[in-house]
Parts: C-alpha cells; structure tokens; sequence
C-alpha cells in the first residue's frame, strides 16, 4: 500500500497577528461576561441581605417601644429639673407649695401618677402632656390641652409613678414605669409583646420581660417587691394613672 504524502497548510510568520475573532466567539464572549457579573452581583446582594435581616428584625422589635422609650426618658428629664429645684421629686409637700406659688387652677391631687404629673406642667417644667403617653388599656394619645381640668385627663398619662424617690437612693432605683395594672404590682404584658418598660433614677430608661405571673424580675427577684434591694430599703408608694 503506498502511503500518502500529508499536505503541509501554509502557516503565518511568526510576527504576523492574530486573526480577529469569530462574530460566534464575541458573542459567547460577552454572554460569560454578563453571567459572571450577574453571579458577582447576587453574591454581593445576598450577603448584604444577610447583614441586614437581624437590623431589620431588631427594628421590628423595638419600634413598638420607642415613642414609649422616648418619652419616659423626657419624663426622667423633667423629674431631674424639679429635684434640682425641689430638692425632692413631686409628692404632697411639693404640690402645696407649687400651688401656692403659681396660683395654678390645675388639679394638684395626690392618687394617681396623673396628679403628680401634673406638677410638672404646673410649675412650667413641661408644657406637653404627649411625654405622659405609652400605649396601652384605657389609654389614647394626649391632646396638649393643659388648662384647667383638661391637663392630663383619664386615660392621657400611662405611667405608674414610684412615689418617696430621693437622693439616696441607687441611681437604678425605677421612677416611672409601663404599662401596669391599676391597683396591682403587676404589668400588662399585651401592649409590648410582652415587655415593661422602666425609667430609672439615673434616666436609665430598661426594657424588661414580663414573666407569666406578670411580674418583671431580675437575679435578686421581683422588682415591685418593697424588699427587693433596688429600693435601698426605702418601701415605694406605687401610684397608677388614672384609667
């Protein structure tokens, strides 16, 4: 069998350049560019959504509580400015000089937090009865009429006033807290997903869980306990809004 001579294609020199690609191979070209800046993108995306979720479930968290937040530390604000003044923190004494000082027409009681708030806007420590306001049963948001009967009405304050505070005491002793139970030591737990919130002497403003007695407790036990050190020894007078 006779072999066959192989043919020899002529080749380019060696400085010769390359032919230009193929229209086949520009556009295969361009589909793995855009692919791969497509994955580069996705990956960039789902790590960023993945930074982001545990924000956004905090925020979701939290945003039921932050005019409530808000407001209890502009409480803890005010209280601070009538010490400073006072010498004490709103309570019987106090009312009887405020009201004779200013000749106010406003209702300086001494049975609910609502009376004890009231010296506040009396004495001109605020003038918006909104930083009362956190959500709750029997309540809805104040209207800022504060002439005469009209100041802090039934149901525009929510805040449980913790009467007998004074300078000796621990600056974690609570001032104010929400949303209690008229008449008991216990919280509602429904307006907060379970939480209460508490305004602290130093303006601390904490959020705690409301256990299934109703209660919010800490390593020492049950804070609404008279015995519970965060008093200092000194029995608080608890005294509810008027609902």
């Amino acid at each position: 069998m006779k072999s066959v001579p192989m043919t020899m294609l002529p080749q380019p020199p060696p400085d010769a350049p390359a032919p230009p690609p193929s229209d086949a191979a520009i556009l295969s070209q361009k589909k793995w560019k855009w692919l791969w800046v497509a994955g580069v993108v996705s990956i960039i995306m789902i790590a960023l959504a993945g930074l982001t979720a545990p924000l956004v479930a905090r925020k979701r968290t939290n945003c039921g509580q932050t005019e409530e937040v808000s407001n209890a530390r502009q409480i803890g604000l005010v209280l601070y400015e009538f010490e400073s003044q006072y010498g004490t923190y709103p309570d019987a004494a106090t009312a009887t000089r405020i009201r004779n000082e200013t000749k106010t027409t406003l209702n300086l009681g001494t049975t609910s937090s609502n009376d004890f708030f009231r010296q506040l806007l009396a004495a001109n420590f605020t003038q918006s009865e909104k930083i009362f306001y956190a959500k709750g049963s029997g309540i809805h948001k104040p209207d800022d009429v504060i002439a005469g009967a009209k100041a802090l009405e039934k149901g525009e304050c929510s805040f449980t006033y913790f009467l007998g505070a004074s300078k000796l005491d621990y600056p974690s002793r609570p001032l104010a807290a929400a949303p209690m139970i008229p008449g008991t030591d216990r919280f509602d737990p429904k307006p907060f997903e379970g939480k209460a919130i508490l305004l602290m002497k130093d303006n601390s403003v904490i959020s705690l869980r409301i256990d299934k007695m109703g209660h919010v407790t800490d390593g020492d036990g049950n804070l609404m306990d008279p015995h519970h050190p965060i008093w200092g020894g000194h029995v608080p007078t608890i005294v509810w809004p008027e609902l």
